[in-house]
């Protein structure tokens, strides 16, 4: 099966790695969804201050 999802390797020292993990298993999602969710939020944030990113 493929999606059309873009792969990142992502380079994070290990400890924050783990504490991420211990808030992902706390809010129900994977570190994967938990990285996911922060960047959009992120991204709508810095939208919302200084205009829509257009791609």
């Amino acid at each position: 099966m493929t999606d059309n999802k873009s792969r990142y390797t992502l380079r994070i020292d290990p400890d924050l790695l783990e504490k991420l993990g211990y808030i992902a298993e706390y809010e129900g999602r994977t570190k994967n969804k938990e990285l996911e969710r922060l960047v959009k939020l992120h991204i709508a944030k810095f939208e919302q201050e200084h205009g829509k990113i257009e791609l």
